[in-house]
This record gives C-alpha cells, sequence and structure tokens, in this order.
C-alpha cells in the first residue's frame, strides 16, 4: 500500500517562487505545517546564467545545493508530482507516495523543450559553436564560444512565447557584440537576431532606447521568425515566417539559441491545467479558477505576464497574503498586477531597466529615467541582486520589491 502523509501547506516546486513563498509563509507563522515537493538536488539563480556567457560571473555563483535553500522548518519531500485530485485534496508522487493538502501552492517553473527543434539537442553537444546559456552545464560553454569565435556569421534566436526571462535572447546578443569590438572581430562579423516577437520589445518606452541600440551595434534583425531547425554538420539554420509559414535557411559559424518551453509535462491533461497545460489561475489573486485552495504562481502558470524572477517575486506577496487569509477564516483579494521586471544589459557595464505591467506600462522602481542605458543599474544587475535573492528573498527577510529578472 502506497505511503500517506499530510501537510496544511504543500507547495510544488522549489524554484525561485516555490522557496519564496515557503520562506514568508514561515516567516509570518513559524508554526504553520509547510512541505516542499521538489526532486531536484540544486536550487538555481538562472538570471546569472547570461552573465555567465558572458564571462562576467562564476558557474558556481549560481547554485546552492537544495537542503541549504528549502527554508528551516519546511518538510522537503525529495520527490516530484506525477498526479492531482483536487477533488479528494490529494496528489500522487513519481514514486507513488499519497500527499493529501488543506491548500496547495503550484511554482513548478517551466519546461525547456529542447527536443522540439530537429537537430538541436546534437549540435549544442558537438562543440560547433550552437550553444545556449538556458542551462547551468550549457551557459559556460557561450563564453568559450565567445572568446573564440573569429569572425563570421553570428545567429541569436528568441522563440514564440511564453519563455523564461524574455530579455535574454538580446542580452547576450549585445554582450557578445561588445565583447568581439573589444577583440577586434566584430568587423569580420555579420551579427543577425532573429525573433518570434512583432518587434524588439513589447513597451515602446524601451523599445525606443533597444531599436537605438541596434542600430549602434549594426545588429541586423528579423522579426516574426522562429527557428524550426538546426543542421549542425552544414551548420545552417532554418526559420520559418510566424505569419506565413514560408521559411528561410542561413549558414553560421556562431548560434545561440533561446529554446522554445513548454509547461510542466504533469499539468499537461490534470485538472489543474488549461488547454494548454499551464497551470489554470485567475490573473490577479492567483486562485486557480475552480479549486479555491489552490494558487499557482511563477513560471508555470497562464497569467499573461512576462516570465521573470521579479514576477514570481511580486507574485509571491499576493499568494502569501491571500493563502493566509484563507487559512484564517477569510478569502483573501490581494491582487497581481502583472509586474515584471527585466534588466536588459545592453553591453558590459550598460543596462536598461524595464519595468512594466499587465497593460505594458512602466511601473519603475527608482526616480530616474529607467529607459536610458546606465552603468550603475548593471552593477546592481551583477553585484546587488544575486546578493539579494540568496540572502534575502529565498530567506522571507525583504519588505520591499526589487527588479530581479
Amino acid at each position: 500500500m502506497a505511503e500517506t502523509v499530510s501537510h496544511k501547506v504543500v507547495i510544488i516546486g522549489a524554484g525561485t517562487a516555490g522557496v519564496a513563498v515557503a520562506a514568508h509563509l514561515k516567516k509570518m507563522d513559524e508554526s504553520l505545517d509547510v512541505a516542499i515537493l521538489e526532486p531536484r538536488d540544486a536550487h538555481y539563480y538562472q538570471p546569472g546564467w547570461t552573465l555567465v556567457g558572458a564571462g562576467e560571473m562564476k558557474p558556481k555563483a549560481t547554485w546552492r545545493p537544495m537542503d541549504k535553500v528549502i527554508p528551516q522548518g519546511v518538510d522537503w519531500i525529495h520527490d516530484g508530482a506525477a498526479a492531482f485530485d483536487p477533488d479528494h485534496n490529494s496528489l500522487t508522487t513519481t514514486s507513488g507516495k499519497q500527499i493529501r493538502y488543506e491548500y496547495l501552492v503550484v511554482a513548478a517553473g517551466i519546461e525547456i523543450a529542447w527536443d522540439a527543434i530537429p537537430g538541436l539537442e546534437d549540435a549544442l553537444q558537438k562543440n560547433i559553436g550552437v550553444v545556449s546559456i538556458y542551462d547551468y552545464d550549457l551557459a559556460p560553454l557561450v563564453w568559450e564560444a565567445i572568446k573564440n569565435f573569429s569572425g563570421g556569421t553570428a545567429i541569436f534566436t528568441q522563440p514564440k512565447p511564453p519563455f523564461k526571462c524574455p530579455g535574454a535572447a538580446q542580452k547576450i546578443t549585445y554582450l557578445a557584440d561588445d565583447a568581439w569590438r573589444k577583440r577586434n572581430v566584430r568587423g569580420k562579423t555579420k551579427q543577425l537576431f532573429f525573433s518570434a516577437a512583432p518587434g524588439i520589445f513589447p513597451v515602446k518606452r524601451y523599445a525606443k532606447t533597444l531599436n537605438e541600440v541596434l542600430k549602434r551595434k549594426a545588429i541586423e534583425t528579423h522579426y516574426q521568425h522562429h527557428l524550426v531547425a538546426v543542421d549542425g554538420d552544414k551548420k545552417e539554420a532554418t526559420f520559418e515566417h510566424v505569419g506565413t509559414g514560408e521559411t528561410q535557411t542561413h549558414a553560421f559559424d556562431f548560434l545561440h539559441v533561446t529554446p522554445p518551453m513548454r509547461p510542466p509535462a504533469f499539468l499537461k491533461g490534470s485538472p489543474l491545467g488549461d488547454e494548454a497545460g499551464w497551470m489554470d489561475v485567475d490573473p490577479h489573486t492567483l486562485r486557480h479558477t475552480k479549486f479555491d485552495n489552490i494558487y499557482g504562481l511563477g513560471d508555470c502558470t497562464n497569467t499573461p505576464n512576462s516570465k521573470t524572477a521579479a514576477a514570481a517575486r511580486s507574485q509571491t506577496y499576493v499568494v502569501v497574503s491571500n493563502l493566509l487569509t484563507d487559512i484564517g477564516g477569510g478569502k483573501g483579494i490581494a491582487a497581481y498586477d502583472g509586474y515584471a521586471s527585466c534588466p536588459l544589459i545592453t553591453g558590459y557595464g550598460k543596462l536598461v531597466l524595464a519595468e512594466f505591467d499587465y497593460n505594458l506600462q512602466p511601473k519603475e522602481t527608482f526616480p530616474i529615467d529607467q529607459s536610458k542605458e546606465r552603468r550603475s543599474m548593471y552593477w546592481f544587475k551583477k553585484y546587488f541582486l544575486p546578493w539579494y535573492y540568496w540572502n534575502v528573498l529565498l530567506k522571507g527577510g525583504d519588505t520591499q520589491m526589487w527588479p530581479l529578472g
């Protein structure tokens, strides 16, 4: 007979959102019975991987052992989710264990679909100039490829949404340009940026600056095109036009891929997922649309915000407030406004700090014009935010929001 355990609050996922919620719940009520379901042994600070790929941060600075990150007093169930029975407040783990809960928080993150682009996985393994910052082991190889690049055609891609850290694809594009200029190989390089989006950024205030950056750096842009195949042997990348379906193939010497992404497999087809498999929540209260004792936040939900660590941070306040109100016998009405942040690195020592809401209206933290490239914001991103992430956010010690993307 399968083992059965029960907890007051069960959190699925020990990424940014899951750990932050657990830490804040315990900070507010030390006696609260909280458990986290997480199969992985390591926790990653993924916003740092862009800097790893640019040679500005060591890989080891972007991870911690999971047992050092799980908040004190929270029960870590070292297992994964497999199936849900929300009508009976229970779920089944991958090992067959039954877990009962009074309240469930799903913060399961997003799944990278490396296999969705034919030839990509094979090309990434061959050390032929095909790279990606979207993995702990792969990110250092991006810097090696940038350092060793001697000129030719360099292509950078951005897929159809949703995908996490929507600014990352262009950040590494700008940083590579800077690195190649410093080594005097940019003049021998044709640099292209292919994006499935209709423009460089959805918020006009920041798009204006970014378009100026693209012009200054002479980066050739191709919008509404997404990568559909990679031929590592021929060193060719095939793109499809989002609107017409027409394809075009380009030879490359360097290819940085932002891979397509999808909801966690265990959510697809479950009672908690929408038709596409994303956690189905109210976009403001983050409560499940059908089950009042279930919440979702972070990258796994169908909320129409940019999927960033800053968004998860903002959502943490809402989920913790509403959940504690529910536990106390009320009905939480705290509302998330879609806040997200993209610290858009435009080169070494330069950053545009984009912050905005569901309506794509700026919602800025600092009393300065954040649409301008600033060195101070680069240092903020490189030094302060990692410290804040490990020492404050994941420990439930913050009292105000910072732009963490």
